[in-house]
């Protein structure tokens, strides 16, 4: 049976942990899948930080865009994250917000069209103040409208306060 699950919160307020643990009591081999692109060598040690944390129960898949090309039909599979997702198609098609949101959109639904539970994490980045930055705001204002499309497709939505999972929709 499908089930989407989407883990939300700001910067670290346990999300990663959160989901981890949360796969792995559905699973016992999970997948992971890595989202992101190395940027610099502080992000490097984060990417190791976050590897060094799972065993050898998971199943680590690193895929920048494209997750559909992945066959995750009844498993668990947890999507680290969709923020850095969303990134990866915003500086490939130049920040152009329509053919991102397109992109986006059709990429998470040809994915979760398969018959798995999904659980994906994100960050809450426009909880702050409106930026004085342009392509800052651009980017807030995408994972806004991502975020509210995987949450509306989503069975469930766990907000993660402090370390704290605050169940959103249930």
């Amino acid at each position: 049976m499908k089930r989407i699950i989407l883990i939300t919160g700001g910067s670290r307020s346990g999300k990663s942990t959160y989901a981890e643990r949360l796969a792995l009591s559905l699973s016992s081999h999970p997948i992971y899948m890595a989202t992101s692109r190395i940027w610099d060598e502080d992000f490097r040690e984060r990417v190791r930080r976050h590897q060094e944390r799972r065993g050898p129960e998971w199943t680590n898949v690193e895929e920048e865009k494209c997750l559909s090309r992945h066959d995750v039909a009844g498993r668990v599979v947890l999507i680290d994250c969709v923020t850095l997702w969303c990134t990866n198609f915003f500086f490939d098609l130049q920040s152009d917000i329509d053919p991102v949101l397109e992109a986006v959109r059709g990429e998470f639904d040809a994915f979760t069209r398969q018959e798995a539970t999904f659980i994906f994490v994100t960050n809450e980045i426009g909880m702050g103040g409106t930026s004085d930055n342009e392509l800052q705001r651009k980017f807030t204002d995408l994972l806004g409208w991502v975020n509210q499309y995987i949450a509306q497709r989503a069975d469930e939505v766990i907000l993660m306060v402090s370390g704290i999972p605050m169940a959103i929709k249930k």
